[in-house]
């Protein structure tokens, strides 16, 4: 979902895709709607049993650390989805009240950030376990993993903070109720100087957003990927071509997830009122809705050993509810060591 401006975005979404699609307001309207509500539902049961397993199943090593904390971002932002569904179908009232429209806003933002560094941070860990093993064997360690885990979430957490003090409601003449940003800090829509103002300091917050929010993760990511290749290349390790292609997706589809919200961010804050914006907003949206859904489930099963221990962590969970019978050589298996 939209990380950052999500109610703004998403509540308009229903009218660009109507605008731009020919159909019914309440078509295009409950399309959007179901959209969230499926995302709500989905993600959260597959990242919440994605956690599960992490968690409980398998051994505490410094990647299922990382994927443990990246998936609990993803997770975290599907818990909203219902709220900003339910504010579209009541034709984009907020109807929570202006303290959970701050806060709300203030952890999508929260969590838009802790995913990207995340996702950086996995790749600077392969990088250094590529090319610097001797470094990575005295020095790569849990503990080391949950500084840099502390970090990501202390910088997420610094980076969302100001939505608390910019996002308000506002009643427009109809008597609905609206939550958006107020980068002004302002109850006066009308001056010049205090739009001017305004203005610029979300020029500022769009520099700062798409700086290290994608194109500072995005090289990390490219550099750190593309260096890892290059060597098992050279080592001869490449004995197929599912580790390149494992690697290409993860590069490819950060850029995909991101780049889209940010170009439709841009068009919006030139004024930008042309079919590029409309089609760039369904763009969007698919590729939200897929970052929040399908991004955990791409990262995760590309490891064979998390697959493995996924499934067999859900047969007993199914076998545990529905049966009475316990296997001990079963719970052994799951309690194994296992590494992504």
């Amino acid at each position: 979902m939209d990380l950052i401006n999500a109610t703004d975005y998403l509540l308009s979404v229903s009218t660009l895709v109507r605008n731009s699609t020919h159909l019914p307001a309440p078509a295009s309207k409950m399309i959007i709607v179901i959209l969230l509500f499926m995302s709500a539902t989905i993600g959260t049961i597959t990242n919440g049993l994605y956690l599960w397993v992490l968690k409980f199943k398998m051994k505490k090593t410094v990647n299922t650390l990382f994927f443990f904390h990246l998936i609990l971002s993803y997770f975290i932002s599907t818990l909203i989805l219902p709220f900003i569904a339910t504010s579209s179908l009541q034709d984009n009232h907020w109807s929570f009240g202006t303290t959970t429209c701050k806060i709300f806003n203030s952890i999508l933002s929260t969590v838009m950030f802790a995913s990207i560094f995340f996702l950086s941070a996995i790749s600077v860990d392969r990088y250094l376990l590529t090319l610097h093993p001797v470094w990575s064997q005295l020095h790569r360690t849990p503990r080391w993993a949950s500084s840099i885990i502390l970090g990501v979430w202390i910088s997420a957490i610094a980076l969302g903070l100001p939505y608390l003090v910019f996002r308000e409601t506002h009643e427009d003449h109809k008597g609905m109720v609206i939550c958006r940003n107020n980068y002004a800090v302002s109850s006066n829509w009308e001056s010049k100087k205090i739009q001017t103002l305004r203005k610029w300091i979300h020029v500022a917050f769009f520099i700062g957003r798409f700086l290290l929010g994608f194109l500072l993760p995005f090289s990390i990511i490219s550099f750190c990927y593309g260096r890892v290749a290059n060597k098992m290349k050279s080592r001869g390790l490449f004995k197929s071509n599912k580790p390149l292609k494992v690697i290409m997706t993860a590069i490819i589809s950060f850029f995909v997830c991101w780049m889209p919200y940010h170009v439709y961010q841009g068009l919006i804050l030139i004024g930008n009122q042309s079919l590029l914006l409309k089609l760039t907003a369904i763009l969007t949206v698919i590729s939200i809705f897929f970052n929040t859904v399908f991004s955990p489930t791409l990262y995760l099963f590309i490891g064979e050993n998390f697959k493995k221990i996924f499934k067999k962590s859900i047969l007993a969970l199914f076998e545990s509810t529905f049966s009475e019978d316990s296997s001990a050589e079963r719970t052994e298996n799951l309690n194994s060591e296992g590494y992504i």
